[in-house]
């Protein structure tokens, strides 16, 4: 474990260097250390993030000073804490974190060219049909990596590898929320209307951000997910 600042108010705990190597042990590690700084409730953290491989740790230098004198300094103070809190409980709460299965959510995808914009590009790439592309994604099992780029976006490990495509040259200036696409080895779906580059196959109308809710998100890390393929109609159907 490798912790390393991250500015003036914020340090990455790096939980382990790779994540292709072994992505479900590797994100299961990432989701315990996450857990178990939730637990702890250090003074003066104020929000965690898990990603990939690391835990990002953001906190207000004031009020760690107020908590704990930090003579050595916040950033000294706050690893020596995160360090008391992981390295001890990880053992202990190893079998208990394992032992939680995670949610299997399902989220409903209209694969029609409306909504595919590049599926074309998908094929050409991969040498396959449309048909093939649909059937593969669709039949798949993902785990949610990580949240981030815009609130709720959803990046999702565990894309066929004959499916991965790189990301378009030049990125769409605006895309409709609940498309899902392909950015390199992950697929993943754009909650809100924005920016972005992946190749765009398909549309879900299940809303995965709501500020109103909490939590906002409709999926959380560690989530695994399955996708089935659904008429123009039933898209229609269950738009929220």
């Amino acid at each position: 474990m490798e912790i390393i600042p991250l500015g003036d108010s914020a340090l990455v705990v790096r939980v382990r260097e790779q994540f292709e190597d072994a992505p479900e042990e590797t994100l299961n590690e990432v989701l315990r250390v996450f857990q178990l700084l939730q637990r702890a409730t250090i003074p003066g953290v104020v929000e965690l993030a898990p990603a990939y491989t690391s835990v990002a740790v953001f906190f207000d230098p004031v009020a760690v000073l107020k908590s704990n004198g930090a003579a050595n300094g916040v950033f000294d103070e706050l690893a020596t804490r995160i360090r008391s809190t992981i390295v001890p409980a990880s053992r202990r709460h190893r079998r208990r974190t394992a032992a939680n299965a995670p949610r299997l959510i399902e989220i409903p995808i209209c694969y029609d060219a409306e909504f595919g914009f590049d599926l074309d590009r998908v094929a050409e790439h991969t040498k396959l049909s449309g048909p093939e592309i649909i059937n593969l994604h669709s039949t798949g099992e993902y785990r949610v990596a990580c949240i981030g780029f815009v609130p709720g976006f959803t990046f999702l490990a565990g894309l066929p590898r004959n499916l991965a495509t790189p990301r378009r040259d030049v990125p769409r200036k605006e895309i409709p929320p609940g498309s899902v696409g392909i950015g390199g080895a992950q697929t993943g779906i754009y909650p809100l209307r924005s920016p972005g580059g992946w190749n765009l196959i398909g549309r879900t109308p299940l809303k995965l951000f709501d500020p109103a809710k909490n939590p906002p998100t409709l999926l959380h890390p560690g989530d695994r997910v399955r996708f089935r393929a659904i008429t123009r109609e039933e898209f229609e159907s269950l738009k929220q």
